[in-house]
C-alpha cells in the first residue's frame, strides 16, 4: 500500500508534523497577530469599535513618544558621546516589553489577576522598602530609584499598578459590604497609606498625588457612598499635607511657587525658575505649528529633563499649538473610550479596574501638563505613554491589558459574544 505525505511524516507516537506544529503554535507566546484575532473576535457592534479605539490610541500614544524622546534627548546623547538614536532603541525596547506584558495580562482571568494582585503588592513593597537601601539612589533630588544590575526603575510607578488591582480585587472581594466606612477603610486605606509614606520618604509629591486620585478613582466609580469618599478625601488632603511639610526640599518648591512670578521675577531667572521658564519659551517659540521635529532649540541642553517630565514643552515647540492640541485630544479621546468601557461593564473588578485607569491617566495627564503650563509647581511626573522611562510606560501597558481581560470577560458574562470571545491566542490555533 502507498502511503500519504502525510503518513510518512507520522512520528511513532501517532503525531505528523502538522499537529506537532499546532501544539507548538498552542504553547508558544501571545503575538500581535493573535491580539488582533481577539479583537475582531469580539464581533461586530460598540464592544469591539471601543476596545479597537482603546488599542489604536494607546499604540498612537507610545509611537509618538519613542519619536519625541528621540528628537529630545538626541542632542544629549552625542554631547555625551553615545550612540545617536540611543533613546530611540531604548524607548522602543520599552515599548516592546510592556506590549508583551499588555498581551500575555489580556489574556488572564481575572479571577487571576484578583490572586495575582496580592503577590504584586508584596513585590511592590519590598521594591518600595529597597529603594533606601544601598541598591537605591537619588535622582532629581527625589529618592526613588533603584538599580538592579543593568536595570534601573522607579517602584513607585509600578505601584500604581500594583495598587490598581489591588485596590480592585478588595473592592469586588467586599462589594456587598461596601456600603460601611469600616469596610471600605480597612484594610485598603492602611495599605495604600503605607505606600504613600514609603513613597514621600524619598520626596516624590508628584507620584503620591497620584496614587491617591487614582484610588479614590477606583473607589468612586465603584460607586461607594458620597460620605465616606468625603472622609476618605479629607484624610488623603491631610495625609499628603503632612507629608509635604515633612520634605522641606518640596515646602520650599511649594512656597517658591505661590511667591515668585517667574515670568516678571528676573532675580530668580538663573535658578528656581530656570526649568519653568525654558518651558514658557519652548511652548512659545513653536508657535502654531512648530520649528518641525528634531529642530527644538530648548533641549539643546536650555531645558533640564526635556526627555521627562517636560517633554510636553518639546512637543508645542516642536509641533506647535496644533500639535499640542492634537495630543490633549488624543488623552481625551481615551478617557471617553475608557468610560464608554466601563459604562458595558457589571463585575466590580472590572468597573474599579477602568475607574481608576481613567483616573490614573486622566490626572497624570493633567498635573504633567498644568507642571510644564505654570499652574503647579514642578512635582516630577510623567505624561503617560510619552515620557522616557520605562517603569512608567510598562506600567501603564500592563494596566491596558488588564483593562483588555475584564473587557473580555464583561463580554461573556453579558452574552454580548458566547463562542466568538476567545482568550489571546486561540484564534491562532484554529487557523
Amino acid at each position: 500500500m502507498k502511503l500519504s505525505k502525510t503518513e510518512c511524516m507520522t512520528t511513532a507516537g501517532g503525531d505528523t508534523e502538522e499537529s506537532r506544529g499546532n501544539r507548538l503554535r498552542v504553547w508558544s507566546l501571545p503575538s500581535v497577530q493573535s491580539a488582533q484575532s481577539w479583537v475582531l473576535s469580539l464581533g461586530r457592534g460598540p464592544l469591539r469599535a471601543l476596545t479597537l479605539a482603546l488599542i489604536a490610541i494607546v499604540l498612537l500614544l507610545v509611537g509618538i513618544g519613542i519619536i519625541m524622546v528621540q528628537s529630545a534627548s538626541q542632542v544629549v546623547a552625542v554631547a555625551n558621546g553615545e550612540f545617536p538614536i540611543e533613546a530611540m532603541l531604548r524607548q522602543g525596547a520599552y515599548a516592546a516589553l510592556g506590549l508583551a506584558g499588555l498581551v500575555v495580562f489580556a489574556r488572564l482571568s481575572t479571577a487571576r489577576l484578583r490572586k495575582l494582585s496580592w503577590l504584586l503588592l508584596f513585590l511592590g513593597l519590598c521594591l518600595q522598602l529597597l529603594v533606601y537601601s544601598p541598591l537605591g539612589y537619588e535622582a532629581g533630588g527625589n529618592r526613588n530609584w533603584l538599580r538592579l544590575g543593568p536595570v534601573s526603575m522607579q517602584p513607585a510607578e509600578f505601584m500604581k499598578l500594583v495598587l490598581l488591582l489591588w485596590v480592585s480585587s478588595v473592592i469586588a472581594a467586599k462589594k456587598p459590604l461596601m456600603t460601611k466606612w469600616l469596610h471600605v477603610w480597612l484594610p485598603i486605606l492602611p495599605v495604600v497609606a503605607l505606600s504613600m509614606f514609603i513613597n514621600v520618604l524619598g520626596g516624590d509629591l508628584g507620584t503620591l498625588m497620584v496614587l491617591a486620585v487614582l484610588v479614590f478613582g477606583c473607589l468612586y466609580f465603584s460607586q461607594i457612598r458620597l460620605r465616606i469618599l468625603a472622609g476618605i478625601a479629607l484624610v488623603a488632603a491631610l495625609g499628603i499635607a503632612v507629608m509635604t511639610m515633612i520634605k522641606p526640599n518640596r515646602v520650599f518648591r511649594v512656597l517658591h511657587f505661590m511667591e515668585v512670578d517667574c515670568l516678571t521675577n528676573r532675580e530668580h531667572a538663573n535658578d528656581m525658575c530656570w526649568q519653568s521658564l525654558n518651558g514658557f519659551w519652548a511652548l512659545a517659540g513653536g508657535g502654531v505649528f512648530g520649528v518641525g521635529v528634531g529642530n527644538s532649540k530648548a533641549k539643546w541642553s536650555w531645558l533640564p529633563e526635556a526627555e521627562t517630565d517636560f517633554i510636553f514643552a518639546i512637543i508645542g515647540e516642536e509641533l506647535g499649538l496644533i500639535g499640542t492640541i492634537s495630543v490633549i485630544a488624543l488623552y481625551v479621546a481615551l478617557i471617553v473610550v475608557l468610560l464608554a468601557l466601563m459604562g458595558r461593564c457589571v463585575m466590580p473588578f472590572s468597573i474599579s479596574v477602568l475607574g481608576g485607569l481613567t483616573a490614573w491617566i486622566g490626572a497624570q495627564m493633567m498635573i504633567n501638563i498644568a507642571v510644564v503650563l505654570g499652574y503647579v509647581p514642578v512635582l516630577g511626573v510623567p505624561l503617560p505613554f510619552i515620557s522616557a522611562g520605562g517603569t512608567s510606560l510598562v506600567s501603564l501597558l500592563l494596566a491596558v491589558g488588564a483593562a483588555l481581560a475584564c473587557i473580555r470577560e464583561e463580554a461573556k458574562y453579558s452574552g454580548r459574544s458566547d463562542d466568538s470571545v476567545q482568550p489571546l491566542g486561540s484564534a491562532v490555533m484554529t487557523e
